[in-house]
């Protein structure tokens, strides 16, 4: 969508404006681009070749200040990412400089779609990202060419009449450039008309963006404002006229009106109304062609009536350019309303809805720093309150307050995910301490509080369970720190202990189960840590007052009687299952019958305690003592009833009592599984022999 350069140029011009044949030390032109992306601005170097100097800016109002008293040709490059209307951006810049060159990149494939919504406008290309070099070096290049020619053309334009009576029959001689312009009126007043009028949007944007300073090189301003519409009743210079509803001190905009007679400048208004172009083009427009003629005749009741009318006009297009989002279309569209009645209460209430707008957006995107950026401007405003900059500032400070509160909030959650909730410098723990610090009576802080100190009580209820009680007591300290409060820790406590119940009652039944299995399959004793009495002194360690415990037992008891008589019948000792019978709750009268079954000499159970008193360990490896123990530096002891069988070999491994229960259990066990003894010899045969022994646990000195 390139547009070609003009061809009114003359060859000179044309040959001078060719940027190649500039030395390299002095670039033909400026470039300054409206971007913050650093790849672009590497990608667009090589591109240029040397043909321009690059200025970077971050916003369209810092764009338009830069090229305002630039003294070389001037590009404008547009990256299209930066900016949510790039059209708007477009027509701001060529209101505000009607002979600014203008290039638009966007990343293909919107490039297309974004030159359809720049048609009709004066843009000079739309470029793809990423960058093709050899496509943008050739664009560039016609692009300069144009900046220079137009800068070219600026220099040769006929300066503007002096300074001359304005009173209604311009009774002043005129000057040289007066009668040219009477042999040439149609050029002489479209060029003075265009001139003009991109000072006037030049500096009304400016007086917009920048309050009621006066852009890089105006005049001083004067001691007071002027009338709304109608200029002092004495002759003023036109370069020293203060514009039209502008505020007092923005000289340089109110120069920007043409002359002519009042009639023809009427005729022209009128055209413009009628053709709807209210204020724009800039060259062009009903607003300059009223304000010419008010300017010239302020008694003219036609011209203040069109200047109100246009003032509906650009009201309600503010309107329009407000609600739907185009903040930089909207600041033009309410500088040129200024400039049409300056005097309409709905100015400054415009101004500030504007300043609103742009405040909401930037909060609402989490773009502080801009949010920021127009609070200064709204400062530097006649037309907003202290109260409501005020405001404006509380709700920065609240949303600045609650993003830095959501971002912690995201971080504690993150870490309690991932488990991080101790470590080091990048924690729950760590956030959770900001978090308080930042903002301590928050809701949010509160809920992050209670999420942590949930996930320091499951580490709690977890260790609990595992019966580590250092592990537990640590987490629960965690929580406390965290601000436990009394009644939590007592419910967590309370459910703790109910879920260590149901473990327990779980951990029973199921062992009771593998119990009643054994049973079935006759594995009374045998293997030592697999069997029926193996897993009922699991479940009466763990579980005494278990209610199915007691029918286990006695079942057991009644096999091992039942073994010991098929024993005794065959004459071979039946003393260990009588003993574990009797360990298991068996009648004492069957017990006896049993017992009656016995040759005489045989060992009995009125003589086992001698005959365990009589053995002989030829083996006894010392326990291990529990790491977990000894780090905890607990002592204790280990009751423990087993057979020594015909071979010298222990079974029938069992823990009668523990103190304190299940810390040295299986230390004890697996010690006593390792000895061994020295066969009983009773009758000249060999005989099973059941021992009670206690085992302690002291710690090392």
């Amino acid at each position: 969508m390139a547009s070609a350069p003009s061809a009114s140029r003359s060859p000179e011009t044309a040959a001078s404006a060719d940027p190649i044949a500039q030395p390299l030390s002095q670039p033909a032109a400026d470039v300054t681009v409206i971007t913050t992306r650093d790849d672009f601005l590497l990608e667009l170097g090589p591109a240029l070749d040397g043909q321009a100097g690059v200025r970077p800016v971050d916003s369209l109002q810092a764009a338009l200040a830069g090229l305002s008293g630039a003294r070389r040709a001037q590009v404008l490059a547009i990256d299209a990412r930066e900016l949510p209307d790039v059209r708007a951006a477009v027509d701001a810049a060529h209101a505000a400089l009607a002979r600014v060159v203008v290039v638009v990149f966007a990343e293909n494939p919107a490039d297309k779609q974004l030159g359809s919504t720049l048609k009709g406008s004066k843009v000079f290309a739309v470029l793809p990202l990423p960058i093709d070099p050899r496509k943008t070096h050739a664009v560039l290049k016609g692009a300069i060419a144009e900046a220079v020619a137009n800068k070219a053309a600026v220099r040769v334009t006929p300066a503007p009449p002096p300074p001359a009576s304005l009173g209604p029959l311009q009774q002043s001689a005129p000057q040289p450039q007066q009668r040219l312009a009477s042999r040439l009126p149609g050029k002489s007043l479209a060029v003075t008309a265009a001139a003009a009028a991109a000072v006037l949007a030049a500096g009304a944007y400016w007086i917009f963006m920048h309050g009621s300073a006066a852009p890089p090189g105006a005049a001083a301003p004067p001691a007071a404002a002027p009338p709304a519409v109608a200029p002092p009743a004495a002759a003023t210079p036109a370069a020293e006229r203060v514009a039209p509803g502008t505020a007092a001190g923005a000289a340089g905009a109110d120069s920007a009106i043409v002359t002519g007679k009042v009639d023809e400048l009427l005729e022209k208004a009128r055209l413009a109304m009628h053709e709807r172009r209210f204020s724009e083009p800039v060259a062009d427009n009903a607003l300059l062609y009223y304000r010419s003629a008010a300017a010239a005749d302020p008694a003219s009741a036609e011209a203040r009536d069109g200047l109100l009318r246009v003032a509906e006009v650009l009201a309600g297009r503010f309107d329009e350019a407000l609600n739907g989002g185009r903040f930089e279309e909207a600041a033009l569209t309410l500088a040129n309303f200024r400039a049409a009645a300056a005097g309409d209460a709905r100015v400054a209430a415009c101004e500030q809805r504007l300043f609103a707008a742009q405040i909401s957006r930037a909060l609402l995107e989490g773009n502080f720093d801009r949010a920021t950026a127009y609070l200064r401007q709204a400062q530097q405003s006649r037309d907003v309150a202290p109260e409501q900059l005020g405001r404006w500032r509380a709700d920065i400070t609240r949303h600045q307050e609650e993003a830095r509160v959501q971002h912690l909030v995201g971080l504690i959650n993150e870490r309690i995910r991932e488990g991080k909730l101790i470590d080091a410098e990048d924690s729950a723990k760590v956030y959770l301490q900001q978090l308080v610090a930042v903002a301590p009576s928050n809701a949010a802080t509160q809920r992050a509080t209670h999420e942590l100190n949930s996930a320091y009580l499951h580490k709690a209820r977890e260790a609990g369970l595992a019966k580590n009680s250092a592990e537990a007591e640590r987490w629960l300290g965690e929580a406390r720190a965290a601000g436990l409060k009394p009644a939590e820790l007592a419910a967590f406590q309370k459910d703790l202990s109910g879920a260590r119940a149901k473990a327990t009652q779980a951990e029973s039944e199921r062992t009771l189960q593998l119990a009643r299995e054994r049973l079935r399959d006759g594995r009374l004793t045998d293997p030592a840590q697999d069997s029926a009495a193996w897993y009922l002194s699991q479940v009466q360690t763990a579980d005494p007052a278990n209610a199915a415990l007691s029918a286990a037992s006695r079942d057991l008891a009644k096999l091992l009687l039942e073994r010991a008589r098929t024993a005794v019948l065959a004459g071979k000792p039946g003393d260990a299952d009588l003993a574990q019978a009797k360990r298991w709750g068996a009648d004492p009268k069957d017990l006896a019958a049993v017992q009656q079954l016995q040759p005489p000499g045989a060992a009995n159970a009125s003589n086992l305690a001698a005959l365990a008193a009589s053995l002989k360990r030829l083996r006894a490896e010392p326990p291990d003592y529990p790491p977990s123990a000894l780090v905890q530096h607990i002592t204790g002891s280990v009751t423990l009833e087993y057979t020594v069988d015909a071979r010298g070999e222990t079974r029938d491994i069992h823990v009668v009592e523990a103190t304190p229960p299940r810390v040295f259990d299986q230390a004890a066990i697996s010690a006593v599984k390792h000895w061994r003894y020295a066969p009983m010899i009773v009758n000249g045969s060999a005989v099973e022999v059941p021992v009670k022994a206690r085992m302690r646990f002291e710690l090392p000195k």
